[in-house]
């Protein structure tokens, strides 16, 4: 690669743009997650047959699970988005954390939360 150390501050700024974008977007995403897990409300089903109420109930609480599951893989991608920002206030975003070298511009703006490089990654 590149005997650059770092990307520039011009650079940085379009990766903390790219990266802060997608960070909104996660969270209003997680957000709607944790409304669905905690809505207590139900569907109005009190006026319906016990048996149903009980398929209901199991769909429901299937559903609650699966939410809580893609909550907190939301939760964990918030962090490293999170993570990729205070890389950048740092002047080290962008850089592969096993050979120090540039990862590509291609892979940031796929992952903008790698911390690997291609090659590093696949050892």
């Amino acid at each position: 690669m590149s005997d650059r150390k770092r990307y520039s501050d011009e650079e940085l700024q379009e990766f903390k743009e790219l990266i802060q974008a997608k960070l909104d977007k996660a969270i209003k995403e997680y957000e709607l997650l944790r409304a669905n897990i905690v809505n207590d409300e139900g569907n109005g089903i009190s006026d319906t047959s016990r048996s149903f109420n009980v398929l209901e109930e199991s769909t429901s609480t299937l559903l609650k699970s699966e939410s809580a599951h893609l909550a907190k893989r939301q939760l964990d991608f918030i962090q490293k988005l999170q993570a990729a920002l205070v890389r950048i206030e740092n002047k080290t975003y962008g850089v592969c954390r096993e050979t120090g070298e540039l990862i590509p511009k291609d892979r940031l703006r796929a992952v903008p939360h790698a911390t690997l490089s291609i090659a590093a990654k696949q050892k």
